[in-house]
């Protein structure tokens, strides 16, 4: 299987949770933890990302995810290719960031 840019996926979680209650900053708390756990890095502070060396795996952690799900809030997922995702601006204040590097990839033959 080729590694390209059409086939290597990021996932993007974006959430909005209750925080009112104990139990809700709790469950939010134990969400993002989760997700971290489960190789995602935060992006912004409700906005996770993840690198996937193809759609199989973005499979599997979009299933993962819906495990992971919090009793309550709202919380959607985007799975981008790695074509596009080369496309995104990032900016802090007026100025650009440059993008993060790709992880780097193991080819097995």
């Amino acid at each position: 299987m080729d590694l390209n840019a059409y086939r290597i996926m990021w996932l993007f979680v974006f959430f909005d949770l209750p925080t009112e209650t104990k139990k809700d900053r709790r469950n939010a708390q134990l969400f993002r933890k989760n997700l971290l756990k489960d190789g995602f890095t935060m992006m912004q502070f409700s906005v996770y990302m993840r690198h996937c060396a193809s759609s199989e795996s973005a499979d599997t952690h979009e299933r993962r995810i819906k495990t992971l799900l919090p009793p309550f809030g709202k919380v959607s997922v985007l799975r981008i290719t790695d074509k596009q995702y080369g496309n995104i601006l990032n900016y802090w204040g007026k100025v650009e960031t440059p993008k993060e590097p790709p992880p780097m990839q193991l080819e097995l033959f």
